[in-house]
């Protein structure tokens, strides 16, 4: 509920969601999708690093600066920072539906621009899983009640003796750095982004979500009447690249998440791959174009 008072900047720097959603959400439901949607969002930008032939977000942007790559092919990808508020309360109502995408963006993410804040107060072996806690090398501790939580958190202790009203601990890797934080209070905040909110703003960053799991009908008997326009299409891409991923039939195809995730339940559902396997490509079960050309002709029958 306290990052609702950043809700009037969010055309200047959260992402736009489908559907006029908010991009403050308190739904759990959506916030595993936003998971799973920046994990999809990360494979993307690792593809677009691999064909720019570069090791991260900032060599890429600055081929595109120099006019290095296809402007066609490659825009600048803008950085994004996830924050979660109370882990505790997201681990508790999805738990390993969130442990392991947030695991996957901490450890891999940083390369191309996506970067995690995640906040708790309550900071037990539960909640700060050793999955989470391995991924996350940058800590800080305000005031804790015992040498447990500080342990949890910083690997040591020093966290139980703080004074409160923002005095913390910093920790990256070995050294532990004593910092005081800043207050600010919600007036503060609401001049601040009052002034922001007034300002002309870019074009919003627009994130495509996930369907919730059956919501496209992926369980459905194959219907070639409800076949959509681009299967054979998309159905010969996969093929011919051996390749069973939604994000490739974005990139290659040109299409929006969800148009290119109804196209992979329709493959699925007429044999040509596999199910799926979360964020590991599908596997495709038709070898070569022959074998799919009379597979389309006998599905068309």
């Amino acid at each position: 509920m306290e990052l609702s008072l950043y809700k009037h900047i969010e055309k200047h720097f959260l992402p736009e969601l489908p559907d006029g959603q908010e991009a403050i959400i308190t739904d759990t439901k959506l916030v595993v999708n936003v998971l799973k949607s920046l994990c999809i969002e990360m494979d993307e930008r690792y593809d677009k690093l691999k064909d720019a032939e570069v090791r991260n977000i900032k060599e890429y942007n600055k081929k595109i600066e120099h006019g290095q790559l296809d402007a066609t092919i490659h825009k600048r990808i803008p950085y994004i920072i996830l924050v979660i508020d109370e882990l505790a309360d997201l681990m508790m109502t999805a738990g390993k539906e969130v442990e392991m995408p947030i695991a996957r963006l901490a450890q891999l993410a940083r390369a191309i621009g996506i970067h995690l804040i995640v906040a708790t107060q309550r900071p037990s072996v539960n909640i700060i899983t050793g999955v989470i806690k391995a991924n996350f090398p940058a800590r800080i501790a305000f005031k804790v009640s015992s040498k447990v939580d500080s342990r949890t958190i910083l690997d040591g202790g020093g966290a139980d003796q703080l004074i409160g009203r923002g005095d913390m601990l910093f920790s990256r890797g070995n050294d532990i750095i004593s910092l005081q934080c800043p207050f600010l209070d919600t007036d503060e905040i609401d001049r601040i982004t009052d002034h922001i909110k007034h300002q002309p703003y870019p074009e919003p960053y627009r994130l495509e979500l996930i369907p919730e799991e059956g919501e496209e009908g992926g369980g459905a008997d194959f219907d070639s009447g409800d076949m959509d326009a681009m299967f054979d299409d998309a159905a010969r891409m996969v093929v011919r690249t051996q390749q069973g991923s939604t994000s490739m039939l974005q990139r290659r195809m040109n299409l929006g998440y969800n148009r290119a995730g109804r196209l992979m339940d329709q493959l699925e559902q007429a044999g040509i791959v596999g199910e799926n396997l979360g964020s590991k490509p599908r596997e495709v079960l038709i070898p070569d174009d022959v074998s799919l050309e009379h597979l389309l002709k006998k599905l068309r029958q």
